[in-house]
């Protein structure tokens, strides 16, 4: 019976964030205890997580830092699983990359690890993204890419596109870890992450579609044309999902792209078009190389299963005009 709670207690990392918010609801709606770490106990942007279904009785917030391992070491004892979600991100221009976004992902991820190994831990999903998967040159460009592809750090690193690196960096440490000290270890891959907002905090994914309503191509890499590229899309709730899935598969080992629709900028224009004539849309693009296609077909055989895109844009956009965003 002991046994069974504590595999019933597991800690969500950045738990007031994007994706950590749906994660943590979805264990709770699950019964899961759930100990949250925030980086402020006091802060406002975490009041929506005392208000989900079954917070009062099962989340425990933790004040913690990535690279405070003590208060890390709080957080995770007691419990089976870890759901690292977190990800340090530079609130200000970067004017040293190595030591603003390298070595604190790399570090932060190691800490969360090691006290996890201290804490005895079954397992640990690491949430990394497919910017680790795709900047690939050696990859055969007709090839969608699956989880043997991994971003190459050098090619990464002379592009100076720091938040890629780091997150190549720091899953491939995490395995290195696990495969050194026989910790668990698992990760997601997420592509582009769309969906519905629990607060009004401008962030990467929600100003994504938030620019692209107003016509205005985003993306992390950009250019002086906007290209009609492939983006590799998923709903935040699928993701959820999908992280809680790799925690309970005993089977699961190793990397999960978790990617639901390759759509182009000129696919995504018209089916937002059609469902919201109103908003100002590109039209003007060129044609690119580039194919970010990848295939989630090691996730489905675990049996995760995703929505349709429709569903996913029309309640992001509703979100976003709930909380004020649009």
């Amino acid at each position: 019976m002991e046994m069974e709670k504590r595999r019933r207690r597991v800690c969500v990392t950045g738990a007031g964030g994007f994706v950590a918010s749906w994660v943590v609801k979805l264990l709770l709606s699950k019964g899961f205890t759930v100990h949250g770490t925030v980086r402020d106990l006091g802060d406002d942007k975490n009041a929506h997580l005392i208000k989900l279904d079954g917070a009062s009785d099962n989340l425990k917030l933790f004040k913690a830092d990535l690279l405070d391992y003590d208060s890390l070491r709080s957080a995770i004892m007691g419990c089976d699983g870890v759901l690292h979600v977190a990800c340090p991100v530079p609130t200000s221009e970067v004017l040293n990359p190595e030591a603003e976004i390298l070595q604190p992902a790399i570090n932060g991820t190691l800490n969360v690890l090691k006290a996890s190994s201290e804490a005895n831990v079954g397992r640990v999903v690491y949430v990394s993204s497919t910017a680790a998967v795709l900047q690939n040159p050696s990859w055969p460009r007709d090839r969608v890419k699956d989880e043997s592809s991994w971003t190459d750090k050098e090619y990464i690193r002379a592009a100076k596109v720091w938040y890629i690196l780091a997150k190549t960096e720091a899953e491939s440490a995490a395995f290195e870890y696990g495969k050194q000290s026989g910790l668990d270890v698992v990760s997601v891959n997420p592509g582009y992450v769309l969906g519905p907002v629990m607060r009004p905090i401008l962030i990467f994914s929600t100003m994504f579609l938030t620019k692209f309503v107003q016509g205005i191509y985003f993306d992390i890499v950009k250019g002086d044309s906007v290209p009609n590229k492939i983006f590799s899309l998923v709903d935040v709730r699928d993701l959820a999902q999908s992280i809680l899935l790799l925690y309970e598969k005993p089977e699961a080992e190793g990397r999960y792209i978790c990617t639901a629709h390759n759509v182009s900028t000129k696919e995504l224009v018209e089916t937002m078009r059609n469902l919201y004539p109103e908003f100002t849309y590109l039209d003007e693009m060129v044609e690119c190389d580039s194919d970010h296609r990848t295939s989630s077909e090691k996730l489905q055989k675990l049996g995760w299963t995703y929505r349709r895109l429709e569903e996913t844009l029309v309640d992001s956009i509703e979100s976003f005009r709930d909380v004020g965003l649009i």
